[in-house]
């Protein structure tokens, strides 16, 4: 059952993710309306209307054609516009910023339930329409039917306000920034919170797995999502221990070593153990906190590029990057899972001193020229360093390690000795 569930929230969240998920299902929506609307009419609903509220109702069947079909026509130049900005927000935000943003604003639910929003209503007033005739009277017409229809080519226009502030607000860098932040940081709290209740005796415990039996993934994929608690059964239930080798959200290959156990395991098991793993072939940061450090660090790089030349952006960039950093040093480096005090799984983590290597490679690369975002990353490890909350000491000697290479690169790309002296003072000081 947990298996199951697994996957469907995989699948969710996958299918979640697409332009035209949410418009589909509201599509549907007014279709089922439509119809629904046409059966309540049978019971005279709108002769009820029309003795209660009469100004509400149209005199003849030819102005309510005529309204309707204008509301239609109006909606689908409103959508047209408003799929047009979607393609513009997209273009420009990968031009701009990074290839990387595009899953995350397609799948901004908000503008996802207007385009919805129109697309239901363009449906429920074509369908309206068949039940009206040019000649109908008062009396005949569905009138809570084209009450209801005009209402919700108001709310339309309503929604195409919002959704003209909602992608104005959206294009913003801080906005992109803080959103992908905001993911990340969920998920690190999480991760940080469940392994605070582990016993660290145990999680130290687990043995070298040089020497364990190894076995492949049958396709290729991104390591999206695992059931540890089958997994963890199957561990039991065979006596034995199990190693994922690729971090979660990475990419696993096909012929590449993905699981290692400590006893070997039939077929059947292996095949169990698969089944509990979903592949995706695409990277969400609500399940890979890793790709939120690449966002932002693809952000800074781009905007320091000579085709952006955007350094306001690099240093907002660096500035989330800075309080994600100093989430990840509250964090272990083992991804250890235990049951009744005995380590059976572990899935491979990317070490803080990798990740941090990783996105400083980059930025040393790109911005050592630039003497204010050297600044800014020097002042961005010093503060890293001078925390309080590590889970290890090691850490502190990555972040001195990448400080002595940042002034190494630093010092062979500026020419100007004001900047470097300036540099200088900051690192002594």
């Amino acid at each position: 059952m947990k298996k199951i569930y697994v996957r469907l929230k995989t699948f969710f969240n996958t299918i979640q993710g697409k332009i035209a998920f949410y418009p589909t299902v509201m599509a549907f929506v007014g279709f089922i309306l439509a119809f629904g609307m046409a059966w309540l009419e049978e019971s005279k609903v709108s002769r009820v209307l029309l003795e209660r509220a009469p100004q509400l109702m149209l005199e003849d069947g030819d102005t309510v054609l005529t309204i309707m079909s204008a509301c239609i026509g109006g909606i689908i130049s409103m959508m047209v516009f408003s799929f047009s900005m979607v393609m513009l927000l997209l273009s420009q935000a990968s031009s701009n910023f990074s290839p990387r943003l595009l899953p995350g604003l397609i799948s901004d639910k908000k503008n996802q339930l207007i385009l919805g929003a129109y697309l239901s209503t363009i449906i429920y007033l074509v369908f309206t329409l068949f039940s009206i005739e040019p000649d109908d009277e008062k009396y005949t017409l569905p009138g809570l039917s084209i009450l209801l229809g005009i209402l919700a080519t108001f709310a339309c226009l309503g929604a195409f306000v919002y959704f003209i502030h909602n992608m104005s607000q959206s294009i913003q860098i801080n906005n992109i920034l803080d959103k992908i932040y905001d993911k990340s940081k969920r998920r690190l709290h999480l991760i940080i919170d469940k392994e605070q209740e582990k016993d660290q005796d145990v999680v130290n415990s687990f043995p070298d797995t040089k020497n364990w039996f190894e076995y492949s993934a049958k396709s290729s994929g991104y390591f999206q999502n695992i059931s540890l608690k089958n997994v963890v059964t199957i561990a039991l239930e065979n006596e034995t221990r199990l190693y994922f080798t690729i971090p979660k959200g990475f990419f696993v290959l096909k012929n590449k070593p993905f699981i290692k156990s400590e006893k070997k395991l039939d077929e059947e098991t292996v095949n169990k153990l698969l089944s509990d793993i979903n592949f995706a072939r695409g990277e969400f940061v609500e399940d890979n906190y890793i790709l939120a450090f690449k966002q932002i660090t693809e952000i800074a790089v781009k905007a320091m590029s000579p085709g952006v030349n955007d350094p306001g952006t690099a240093i907002n960039a660096i500035d989330y990057l800075t309080e994600l950093f100093a989430l990840r040093i509250q964090k272990s480096d083992s991804g250890i899972i235990a049951k009744d005090g005995k380590a059976l799984v572990k899935i491979a983590t990317v070490n803080f001193d990798d990740l941090l290597y990783n996105n400083m490679a980059s930025l040393r690369t790109y911005c050592k020229h630039d003497p204010i975002i050297v600044e800014k990353l020097i002042s961005m490890l010093d503060y890293l360093y001078h925390m309080q909350d590590y889970y290890t000491k090691d850490y502190k000697e990555a972040i001195k390690s990448e400080m002595e290479l940042l002034v190494e690169d630093a010092k062979s790309a500026m020419a100007n000795k004001k900047d470097w002296t300036r540099i200088e003072r900051l690192v002594q000081g």
